[in-house]
């Protein structure tokens, strides 16, 4: 049976407020008899070092902010909850291999990054980039015969099966399109519960389908998996929808592809982040854009703090821990 005596909650008040609003963060003090509230504005590695050393928690709350963990925290420190993403700025492998239990928002946020994928596709399908420069900067409208298309009844690719993609399975289930998935783990079990159908190949993925939605993890078997080659299998007119990674792809690849106007792309991830103002796919009308928004709106930020208190609880309790990290899974993380 595991405990819980001290927590210390590493955030700024922008976090506090985003994360665990109103009630939400009474029910996270609460989580603790001994409970901390640390604001790292200003806070070096070296200062929090030292204050881990003074006051050592059994838990630590971090977030966005919170400084990198020494290389050998205290001795009573037994896990690291992560409200966001990505944990390379905070711990390091062996951090992780010596013990210390670290997870982060997991699937919490799954289903706005699906959400955010089916917006670039409509958004590709409808047109949306074309028109706001024909509506907003051009005074114009429709031709006679408007290019758009429809989502319904189409032909679907899905590059992964994780969380993200089994959320979007299930976005795309009303619009009764015929759904394929080219994935390591998707089997015929999964298949026979999603109703889709697994692609023979990435190839097959890319060439039989209208639009493509890149959802698998960056690792080393991804990195730069998805060639010009796979670009050019894509039918005429075709969508390309990115929201996972921009290394999986060949980004100068598609930059070219989608420049000769053949295909459409919506893309939330670039290779180079911010975007550079005079990049290449800024100003085609067949590609949407979006600033790496896809993961949790504003509005739904307050999901991923309810994860961690849920987390948290279950440290408290020696109950197993969701999206917990292991030195492999640390390895592909991005």
């Amino acid at each position: 049976m595991s405990s819980l005596t001290s927590l210390l909650a590493v955030l700024n008040p922008a976090e506090q407020a985003h994360f665990y609003p109103g009630a939400q963060f009474d029910e996270l003090r609460a989580l603790a008899p001994q409970f901390r509230l640390l604001d790292p504005s200003g806070v070096t590695p070296e200062e929090f070092a030292r204050l881990l050393e003074a006051d050592t928690p059994d838990a630590i709350l971090s977030c966005w902010h919170t400084p990198r963990l020494p290389a050998a925290p205290p001795p009573r420190l037994r896990y690291l909850c992560h409200t966001t993403g990505s944990v390379r700025h905070l711990v390091t492998r062996a951090h992780i291999e010596h013990g210390l239990l670290v997870t982060n928002w997991g699937s919490s946020i799954s289903r706005t990054i699906a959400e955010c994928a089916l917006h670039h596709i409509l958004a590709c399908l409808r047109r949306t980039t074309q028109w706001t420069f024909v509506m907003h900067q051009e005074g114009g409208w429709r031709g006679e015969h408007a290019p758009i298309a429809s989502l319904f009844g189409r032909r679907v690719g899905i590059h992964g099966y994780g969380a993200i993609a089994r959320e979007f399975l299930k976005l795309i289930a009303p619009f009764d399109c015929k759904v394929s998935v080219f994935a390591p783990d998707f089997d015929a079990a999964a298949a026979e519960r999603t109703g889709a159908q697994a692609a023979p190949s990435l190839d097959a993925l890319f060439a039989d389908n209208d639009v493509i939605v890149e959802l698998a993890p960056l690792n080393p078997v991804t990195r730069g998996c998805v060639t010009e080659h796979h670009f050019k299998l894509i039918r005429p007119g075709g969508v390309f929808v990115n929201v996972a990674r921009a290394g999986i792809t060949d980004e100068a690849a598609l930059l070219r592809l989608v420049k000769e106007g053949r295909i459409f792309a919506g893309l939330d991830v670039f290779a180079d982040e911010p975007l550079p103002p005079d990049h290449g796919f800024r100003g085609l009308r067949n590609v949407s854009l979006t600033p790496h928004i896809a993961g949790p709106t504003v509005d739904r930020y307050p999901d991923a703090g309810a994860h961690a208190i849920r987390n948290l609880r279950a440290f408290a309790a020696g109950q197993p821990l969701s999206a917990l990290y292991t030195p492999d899974s640390y390895d592909q993380a991005s």
